[in-house]
C-alpha cells in the first residue's frame, strides 16, 4: 500500500466529521426514540396507559419509517433536512435522516427493554400510590438499564454505518471519503484506511457498551 497517496489531515478531518455526526445524531436518537419507546410500551396492550388506536397509530409510523433502506429515506428526507437545518450536504445535513433512522429503530429496543421488566416490581409500586411518571422514572427505567445500554449500544454502532452511507449524497465523513477517493478515483489506499477506522471506531463502541452492561447488570 503507497501511503504516500493519503491526505492524513484530510483522513483527521474526515474523521472528526464522522465522530461529530455519530454524536449528534445519538444524542437527538436517544432524545427522540426513549420517549417514544417508552410511549409504545405504555399504550401497548396490557399496559399501564393501554390505548389500542394510539399505539396501532405510533407501531405504524415506526415500522413505515423502520422499513426504508437508508440511503432511500436520505434522498426523501432532502426536503425536510434543507427546511430543518438549512441544506442538505455535509455534517448538518446528514443529522437530520441519520435521526429519522435510527430513533424508530432506537424505540423498538427501548419498548422491547422495559416489556423485561417483572410486572411484580410495577404492581408493588402502583400499591403503594406511585404515579406513573414515578413508576417510569423510578421503576422501569433502572430495571430496565442494562437492556437500555445494550440497546443504545447496538443504535451507535448501526448510526456509524449510517454516517458511512451519507457519503452518498455528500454527508461528509468517512463515507464521503471514501467513496471521492476510494470509488470514483480507484484510490484504494485511502479506502483500506477508512474501513479501518470504521472497523476500529465500531469495535471501541461496544467494547465500552458491553463493560456498561456489564456493570449495571444485576447478577
Amino acid at each position: 500500500m503507497d501511503v504516500s497517496k493519503i491526505s492524513w489531515p484530510e483522513i483527521g478531518q474526515a474523521t472528526l466529521d464522522t465522530l461529530q455526526m455519530l454524536g449528534y445524531s445519538a444524542l437527538f436518537t436517544f432524545l427522540v426514540g426513549l420517549p417514544l419507546g417508552i410511549v409504545l410500551y405504555m399504550t401497548a396492550k396490557g399496559g399501564l396507559l393501554q390505548n389500542a388506536p394510539l399505539y396501532s397509530v405510533i407501531s405504524l409510523v415506526v415500522n413505515v419509517l423502520r422499513s426504508f433502506p437508508f440511503v432511500i429515506l436520505m434522498i426523501a428526507a432532502i426536503p425536510l433536512t434543507k427546511l430543518i437545518v438549512g441544506t442538505s450536504l455535509g455534517v448538518e445535513g446528514a443529522i437530520p435522516p441519520l435521526v429519522i433512522a435510527a430513533s424508530p429503530f432506537f424505540a423498538r429496543l427501548v419498548e422491547s427493554s422495559l416489556r423485561e421488566v417483572d410486572r411484580g416490581v410495577i404492581e408493588a409500586a402502583q400499591s403503594m400510590g406511585a404515579s406513573h411518571l414515578q413508576i417510569i422514572w423510578k421503576v422501569l427505567l433502572p430495571e430496565s438499564l442494562p437492556g437500555l445500554l445494550a440497546g443504545i449500544t447496538i443504535t451507535t454502532v448501526t448510526l456509524v454505518s449510517y454516517t458511512a452511507m451519507s457519503g452518498l449524497i455528500g454527508g461528509g465523513g468517512l463515507g464521503d471519503l471514501a467513496i471521492r477517493y476510494g470509488y470514483q478515483r480507484f484510490e484504494k489506499e485511502v479506502m483500506i484506511v477508512t474501513v479501518v477506522i470504521l472497523i476500529a471506531l465500531v469495535q471501541i463502541l461496544q467494547m465500552i457498551g458491553d463493560r456498561l452492561v456489564q456493570r449495571f447488570s444485576r447478577r
